[in-house]
Protein backbone atom coordinates (compact mmCIF):
# COMPACT_ATOMS: atom_id res chain seq x y z
CA UNK A 1 0.00 0.00 0.00
CA UNK A 2 1.32 3.45 -1.31
CA UNK A 3 0.49 6.46 0.41
CA UNK A 4 1.22 9.64 -0.81
CA UNK A 5 -0.07 13.10 0.64
CA UNK A 6 -1.93 15.48 -1.51
CA UNK A 7 0.22 18.58 -1.48
CA UNK A 8 4.33 18.56 -1.79
CA UNK A 9 6.89 20.73 -1.57
CA UNK A 10 9.32 20.43 -4.80
CA UNK A 11 10.92 22.15 -7.71
CA UNK A 12 9.08 24.34 -9.89
CA UNK A 13 10.29 24.55 -13.40
CA UNK A 14 7.95 27.28 -14.58
CA UNK A 15 9.04 30.39 -15.76
CA UNK A 16 8.08 31.96 -12.75
CA UNK A 17 8.98 30.22 -10.00
CA UNK A 18 12.23 28.11 -10.65
CA UNK A 19 12.30 27.11 -7.12
CA UNK A 20 10.98 25.10 -4.58
CA UNK A 21 7.20 25.93 -3.88
CA UNK A 22 4.09 23.66 -3.22
CA UNK A 23 2.70 21.83 -5.40
CA UNK A 24 -0.78 20.04 -5.56
CA UNK A 25 -0.56 16.05 -5.95
CA UNK A 26 -3.25 14.12 -8.26
CA UNK A 27 -3.26 10.56 -10.17
CA UNK A 28 -2.57 10.95 -13.95
CA UNK A 29 -5.36 9.80 -15.48
CA UNK A 30 -5.62 8.24 -18.81
CA UNK A 31 -8.24 10.64 -21.59
CA UNK A 32 -10.84 9.23 -23.40
CA UNK A 33 -10.00 7.88 -26.73
CA UNK A 34 -11.26 9.79 -29.76
CA UNK A 35 -13.11 8.48 -32.20
CA UNK A 36 -11.91 10.89 -34.97
CA UNK A 37 -8.03 9.75 -34.25
CA UNK A 38 -6.46 8.26 -37.56
CA UNK A 39 -5.69 5.28 -36.42
CA UNK A 40 -9.06 4.66 -35.40
CA UNK A 41 -10.89 5.88 -38.67
CA UNK A 42 -8.39 3.30 -40.33
CA UNK A 43 -9.16 0.50 -38.56
CA UNK A 44 -12.99 0.69 -38.24
CA UNK A 45 -13.11 1.43 -41.81
CA UNK A 46 -10.68 -2.22 -42.04
CA UNK A 47 -13.17 -3.68 -39.68
CA UNK A 48 -16.26 -3.03 -41.55
CA UNK A 49 -18.06 -5.54 -43.44
CA UNK A 50 -17.54 -9.05 -43.56
CA UNK A 51 -14.15 -11.00 -43.05
CA UNK A 52 -14.18 -10.67 -39.10
CA UNK A 53 -11.10 -9.53 -37.20
CA UNK A 54 -8.37 -8.07 -39.29
CA UNK A 55 -5.98 -6.85 -36.84
CA UNK A 56 -3.73 -9.18 -34.07
CA UNK A 57 -5.06 -8.61 -30.67
CA UNK A 58 -2.66 -8.92 -27.91
CA UNK A 59 -2.84 -11.86 -25.49
CA UNK A 60 0.30 -11.99 -24.05
CA UNK A 61 0.03 -9.80 -20.84
CA UNK A 62 3.14 -10.13 -18.67
CA UNK A 63 2.71 -7.23 -16.06
CA UNK A 64 0.00 -7.43 -13.21
CA UNK A 65 0.09 -3.18 -12.02
CA UNK A 66 1.21 -0.55 -13.71
CA UNK A 67 3.15 2.35 -12.92
CA UNK A 68 2.00 5.16 -11.01
CA UNK A 69 1.85 8.53 -12.56
CA UNK A 70 1.24 11.75 -10.05
CA UNK A 71 0.27 14.86 -11.76
CA UNK A 72 1.83 17.68 -10.17
CA UNK A 73 0.49 21.51 -9.82
CA UNK A 74 2.43 24.30 -8.70
CA UNK A 75 0.29 26.22 -6.56
CA UNK A 76 1.74 29.23 -7.16
CA UNK A 77 2.05 30.02 -11.48
CA UNK A 78 0.31 26.18 -12.18
CA UNK A 79 2.75 24.84 -13.98
CA UNK A 80 1.62 20.92 -14.48
CA UNK A 81 4.48 18.38 -14.52
CA UNK A 82 4.34 14.09 -14.32
CA UNK A 83 6.47 12.05 -11.72
CA UNK A 84 6.15 8.21 -12.26
CA UNK A 85 6.84 6.14 -8.89
CA UNK A 86 7.39 2.47 -8.41
CA UNK A 87 4.46 0.26 -9.30
CA UNK A 88 1.96 -1.02 -6.66
CA UNK A 89 -1.03 -2.85 -6.47
CA UNK A 90 -2.87 -0.72 -3.77
CA UNK A 91 -2.19 3.34 -3.84
CA UNK A 92 -3.84 5.40 -1.67
CA UNK A 93 -3.67 9.82 -2.22
CA UNK A 94 -4.06 11.63 1.17
CA UNK A 95 -4.66 9.06 3.77
CA UNK A 96 -3.96 8.62 6.93
CA UNK A 97 -0.33 8.50 8.36
CA UNK A 98 0.61 5.73 10.17
CA UNK A 99 1.48 5.78 13.55
CA UNK A 100 4.57 4.79 15.54
CA UNK A 101 3.80 1.70 17.34
CA UNK A 102 -0.26 1.60 16.19
CA UNK A 103 0.32 -1.91 14.92
CA UNK A 104 1.25 -2.95 18.36
CA UNK A 105 -1.18 -1.22 19.90
CA UNK A 106 -3.78 -3.15 18.08
CA UNK A 107 -2.38 -6.43 18.80
CA UNK A 108 -2.54 -5.78 22.65
CA UNK A 109 -5.86 -4.77 22.32
CA UNK A 110 -6.74 -8.04 20.55
CA UNK A 111 -4.78 -9.81 23.34
CA UNK A 112 -6.50 -8.02 26.12
CA UNK A 113 -10.19 -8.44 23.94
CA UNK A 114 -9.26 -12.50 24.18
CA UNK A 115 -7.88 -12.88 27.82
CA UNK A 116 -11.60 -11.01 28.77
CA UNK A 117 -13.31 -13.68 26.42
CA UNK A 118 -11.75 -16.50 28.60
CA UNK A 119 -12.89 -15.41 31.99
Amino acid sequence: MVNIPKTRRTYCKGKQCRKHTPHKVTQYKKGKDSLAAQGKRRYDRKQSGYGGQTKPVFHKKAKTTKKIVLRLECTVCKYKMQLAIKRCKHFELGGEKKTKGAALQFVSILVHVRALQLY
